[in-house]
C-alpha cells in the first residue's frame, strides 16, 4: 500500500497547482455574468475538444466501467465504449442546431420553459439537477474510496480537500475556469491512462500472461457474443444516451465554441477518444478478475467488482504505478466535478434572470456564485454520508432516457406541445420503472399495480431501452395528433443575454 502522506502530498500538489491554472486563467477575463456561465464564442476546436474530453471522464470510468467489463465481459466492454461515444456524435448534430434557434442561450431549462411551458420545464430541471448532482456526489465519493482504498487516506479528507479546491477556481472563474484546467488535464490524463494499461501488462507479465490469466479464470469474459454482455451494453447505450441530452455541462460548451462548425467537429473527435478512453478502462476490469482477487457475484458479501481496477493496482502493480494512477484519478475527477459545479449554477442562474424583475449583473453573479459553494458542500456531505450513492445512477439514467427525445425533439417539430412531451416522458418513465430492478420491493408494493408489474429485467435493457423507444414513439404519436404549431422562431426572441441591454419584453406570439 502507498503511504498514506505520499498520497496526500500528492493529492494536495496537483489541487493547488490546478487551481492556480483556473484562477490564472480566468483572472481579469470574468466581468459579466455571461461570462462565468457561459463564456460566449471563446474556444476554438483544439480546447473545445479538450473540454469535452476531460468533462465526461471522470473517476466513474476507473469504477463503473471495469466493473461493467468484470462482471459482463468484452461485449459490456464494447457496448460501453460505443454508449459513450454515441451522445458525442448526437451532439455533433444536435449543437448547432440549438446555436441556430438559440443563439444567446444559456441552459437546457431555459429552452425547455420558453418551448413547453412550466410543467415539462419543471419536470426537466428536476431530472437535470438530480442526475448532475448524483453525478457530483458520486465523484466525490469515488475519489475518497479510491485513496483510502490505496494509501488508507480517511475519506472526509479527501472529500473537503478536492471539492474545496475546485470550489475555489470554479467560483472564481466559472466556465472559463473550468474550460481552462480541462484543457490541461486533457493533455495529462490520456497519457497517464496508457501509462496505466501498459504498465499493468508489463506487471501482469506481458499480453499473452495477461490473457492466460483471463482465460484460465472465466474465459467466457473474452466471448464478445455473450448474450447477457451484448444486453448489458445495449441498456448502457440507451442509459448514457439519455443521461447526456439532459446534461447541462454540454449545453454550457455548445456556446462556449467559437463556431458551429468548431461545435460539430469538436464533438466528433471527442466521441472518437472518449469511445477509447472507456474501452481502455472497461477492459481493466476484465484484466482484473484473471489477476487478482475480484469477486463479481452481487450476492457475496466480498464483492468488489466495483472496485476491479483499484484491487488490480493494490495487487498487481509497483508503488510508481500506483501513485501514477492516483494522479490520474484525480486529475479526472476534477475535471468532472467542476464542470458539475458550474452546469448546476448555470441552470438556477439561468432562471433567476427570468424570475426576478430585471436583476442587476452583479445580483445574478453573487446568486451563480452562491449556489456554487451551496451545491458544493451538499455533494460533500453526501458523498460522505450515503456512500451508497452510486447505486443512485441508474436511477438518474432511467429518467434521462425517459425525457431526453420529447425535450430535443422540440427543437425540430413544431407541433409537438409541453403536455404531449410531459405525457410521452411520463409514459416512457412509467415502462421504464416496470422493468427496473433497482426499486422493484418500492415498486411491487404499490396495491393493485404491483401485482401485474411483469418481471424485473436485471440487465436493465428493458428498462432503460423500453423507457427512451416508448417515450420516442410517444412524442411523435403526441406531435400526430396536436393541432397547433409552435414558432421556432420564438425561442430566439425569448432568450436573450443577460447582458442585452434591450428593455422590451418577450414575444408573446
Amino acid at each position: 500500500m502507498v503511504s498514506s502522506t505520499v498520497a496526500l502530498g500528492l493529492t494536495v500538489a496537483t489541487l493547488v497547482a490546478f487551481t492556480g491554472v483556473g484562477v490564472w486563467f480566468s483572472r481579469g477575463r470574468v466581468g459579466s455574468v455571461e461570462d462565468l456561465i457561459s463564456a460566449r464564442d471563446s474556444t476554438g476546436s483544439r480546447r473545445t475538444t479538450a473540454t469535452l474530453v476531460a468533462s465526461v471522464m471522470g473517476v466513474w470510468v476507473l469504477f463503473s466501467a471495469p466493473e461493467a467489463g468484470a462482471s459482463f465481459g468484452i461485449a459490456a466492454v464494447v457496448g460501453y465504449a460505443v454508449g459513450e461515444a454515441v451522445p458525442m456524435l448526437v451532439y455533433a448534430r444536435l449543437g448547432p442546431r440549438i446555436r441556430d434557434l438559440i443563439p444567446e442561450g444559456h441552459s437546457l431549462t431555459e429552452y425547455a420553459h420558453a418551448r413547453y411551458g412550466t410543467a415539462m420545464y419543471a419536470f426537466v430541471l428536476l431530472v437535470s439537477a438530480l442526475y448532475m448532482f448524483i453525478f457530483l456526489a458520486a465523484e466525490l465519493t469515488g475519489i475518497a474510496g479510491a485513496l483510502s482504498l490505496v494509501a488508507g487516506v480517511p475519506q472526509w479528507q479527501t472529500a473537503l480537500l478536492v471539492g474545496g479546491f475546485v470550489l475555489l477556481y470554479t467560483s472564481y472563474g466559472g466556465l472559463r475556469a473550468s474550460i481552462a484546467t480541462d484543457a490541461v488535464q486533457a493533455v495529462v490524463v490520456i497519457p497517464l491512462l496508457l501509462l496505466a494499461f501498459v504498465g499493468a501488462l508489463v506487471a501482469l507479465g506481458g499480453p499473452a500472461a495477461t490473457i492466460d490469466g483471463i482465460t484460465a479464470t472465466n474465459p467466457a469474459l473474452l466471448d464478445l457474443g455473450a448474450v447477457a454482455g451484448l444486453q448489458f451494453g445495449l441498456a448502457l447505450a440507451f442509459a448514457i444516451l439519455g443521461a447526456e441530452l439532459i446534461n447541462q455541462t454540454w449545453w454550457q460548451r455548445i456556446y462556449a465554441a467559437d463556431s458551429s462548425e468548431t461545435v460539430g467537429r469538436s464533438f466528433r473527435t471527442a466521441a472518437l477518444a472518449n469511445g477509447a478512453i472507456v474501452f481502455i478502462t472497461a477492459f481493466f476490469g476484465v484484466v482484473a478478475v484473471g489477476n487478482a482477487a475480484v469477486v463479481t457475484d452481487p450476492a457475496s458479501a466480498g464483492y468488489n467488482a466495483d472496485a476491479a481496477f483499484f484491487v488490480l493496482l493494490g495487487e498487481a502493480f509497483p508503488e510508481w504505478l500506483v501513485l501514477a494512477a492516483v494522479l490520474l484519478a484525480l486529475l479526472l475527477v476534477m475535471s468532472s466535478i467542476d464542470t458539475l459545479f458550474n452546469a448546476l449554477s448555470s441552470l438556477v442562474t439561468a432562471d433567476l434572470a427570468r424570475l426576478l424583475a430585471e436583476p442587476s449583473d452583479r445580483r445574478l453573479a453573487f446568486g451563480s456564485r452562491a449556489l456554487t459553494i451551496a451545491v458544493a458542500v451538499a455533494a460533500i456531505y453526501v458523498s460522505l454520508r450515503a456512500q451508497s450513492v452510486l447505486r443512485l445512477f441508474f436511477f438518474a439514467d432511467l429518467l434521462g432516457a425517459a425525457v431526453a427525445f420529447p425535450l430535443v425533439y422540440g427543437l425540430y417539430s413544431t407541433r409537438i406541445t409541453g403536455l404531449g412531451a410531459l405525457a410521452s416522458s411520463l409514459t416512457g418513465l412509467a415502462v421504464g420503472l416496470a422493468f427496473f430492478p433497482d426499486l422493484r420491493g418500492v415498486i411491487t408494493s404499490i396495491p393493485v399495480v404491483g401485482g401485474l408489474l411483469p418481471a424485473a429485467d436485471p440487465l436493465y435493457l428493458t428498462s432503460f431501452g423500453g423507457a427512451f423507444v416508448v417515450s420516442t414513439a410517444a412524442s411523435l404519436v403526441a406531435a400526430r395528433l396536436a393541432d397547433a404549431g409552435f414558432d421556432l422562431n420564438r425561442l430566439s426572441r425569448e432568450i436573450r443575454r443577460f447582458d442585452d441591454g434591450r428593455t422590451d419584453a418577450p414575444s408573446s406570439d
